[in-house]
C-alpha cells in the first residue's frame, strides 16, 4: 500500500466503488473513511451483501449531495434459479420448497418475464430493510415473525434472458439483464418469476452495473483504491456538473449564495448547480416563490 504520508489531503467528491461479495453497504462506508482518512463518508443506495457492483459513494461536502442525486435507473445482471425458493429469495437463505424444473420451457420463461416488466405492483422481499412499525422488515423475520409488505409500483423497463443452464436435474439457471426504477427488488423479481412457472425461484447472483449515470466502467474496487494517493476521482463540480443543470454567476451573486442567500430566478426548471467565477460549484439550487433558493451551500463562503 502506498505510504500514507505521501497521500494529498482528502479531496471532496464522488467515489464510484465496485462493491465485492460479502460485504454491506455500511462495510464499505467504514473502508473508504480509512482510505480517505476522514468521518466524513456516506452512500447512495444500498447493495445487498450477496451482490456485487456499483455503490457510489460520497467523501466530505459530497455527502451532502448524495440525498438529491437522480439515481433512479438502475441496472443489473443476474441469475435467476428456477426449481427452488428460499426463506430470504436469495441464496443466503434456506430452501422453503422445491418443484423440478425440467419441464419448465424457455418460452414459458421468456412470457413469465414479459408479463414482470413493465409499470407494476411489487411486495418487497420481507428480507428488506423497509420499516415496519419502526423496525426493519429483515429485523422481524430473523425473530421469527411472519411479515407481510404492501405492494408497491415499480418500473422495470428491460428484463431480458441472457443465457440458459441447467446445473442440475430439476433446476434451470436464467443469466437475465434489469433496467428498472429505484425501489425495485430483484430477489422479488426472481421470487415472482419462480411463483408464476409454478416452481420457486431465487437469485443466486446480482450485479449492479449502472446507478444513473455511473457505470462499472468508472468503479474502482476497494483494494484499488487504498494504492491511489487520492481515491476522490469525481470531484464535487464536476458530480454537480454532472447529475444537474448548470448555471454561472458573477462574484457578487456567487457571495450571496455562499452566505445562504436567495438569487433572482434564470428560469431554470428543477434542481440545478450553481457555479462561482472560479468555476466551482457554491450551491444546488431550485426556483420557488419568484426566487432562486439554496437547497443545499456545497461551498459556503467563510
Amino acid at each position: 500500500m502506498s505510504d500514507p504520508k505521501n497521500r494529498v489531503p482528502v479531496t471532496s467528491g464522488l467515489v464510484i466503488v465496485d462493491k465485492p461479495a460479502g460485504m454491506t453497504s455500511h462495510d464499505v462506508v467504514g473502508k473508504m473513511r480509512r482510505i480517505a482518512r476522514t468521518r466524513k463518508v456516506g452512500h447512495a443506495g444500498t447493495l445487498d451483501p450477496m451482490a456485487t457492483g456499483v455503490l457510489v459513494i460520497g467523501v466530505e461536502r459530497a455527502t451532502k449531495l448524495l440525498g438529491h442525486l437522480a439515481l433512479t435507473v438502475k441496472e443489473y445482471t443476474a441469475t435467476i434459479r428456477l426449481g427452488q425458493s428460499t426463506v430470504t429469495d436469495d441464496a443466503e437463505g434456506e430452501i422453503l420448497a422445491a418443484s423440478p424444473a425440467d419441464g419448465v420451457t424457455e418460452d414459458a420463461v421468456r412470457a413469465g418475464i414479459a408479463a414482470l416488466t413493465g409499470e407494476i405492483a411489487q411486495v418487497p422481499s420481507s428480507v428488506s430493510a423497509i420499516k415496519v412499525n419502526g423496525q426493519r422488515s429483515y429485523a422481524r423475520v430473523r425473530a421469527g415473525e411472519q411479515v407481510e409488505l404492501a405492494a408497491r409500483p415499480v418500473t422495470v423497463s428491460r428484463f431480458e434472458i441472457r443465457g440458459l443452464a441447467r446445473p442440475e436435474s430439476g433446476l434451470l439457471d436464467v443469466d437475465v439483464l434489469v433496467e428498472c426504477s429505484s425501489g425495485t427488488y430483484i430477489r422479488a423479481l426472481a421470487r415472482d418469476l419462480g411463483a408464476a412457472l409454478g416452481v420457486g425461484g431465487h437469485l443466486t447472483a446480482l450485479r449492479r452495473t449502472r446507478v444513473g449515470p455511473f457505470a462499472l466502467d468508472a468503479a474502482h474496487t476497494l483494494d484499488d483504491l487504498a494504492e491511489l494517493p487520492d481515491p476522490v476521482a469525481v470531484r464535487l463540480s464536476a458530480a454537480v456538473a454532472g447529475s444537474f443543470p448548470r448555471r454561472d454567476v458573477g462574484p457578487d451573486e456567487a457571495l450571496v449564495l455562499g452566505h445562504g442567500g436567495r438569487l433572482t430566478p434564470a428560469g431554470i426548471e428543477g434542481t440545478y448547480g450553481v457555479f462561482g467565477p472560479d468555476g466551482e460549484v457554491i450551491a444546488l439550487v431550485a426556483e420557488r416563490s419568484g426566487a432562486a433558493r439554496p437547497e443545499v451551500v456545497l461551498n459556503p463562503v467563510p
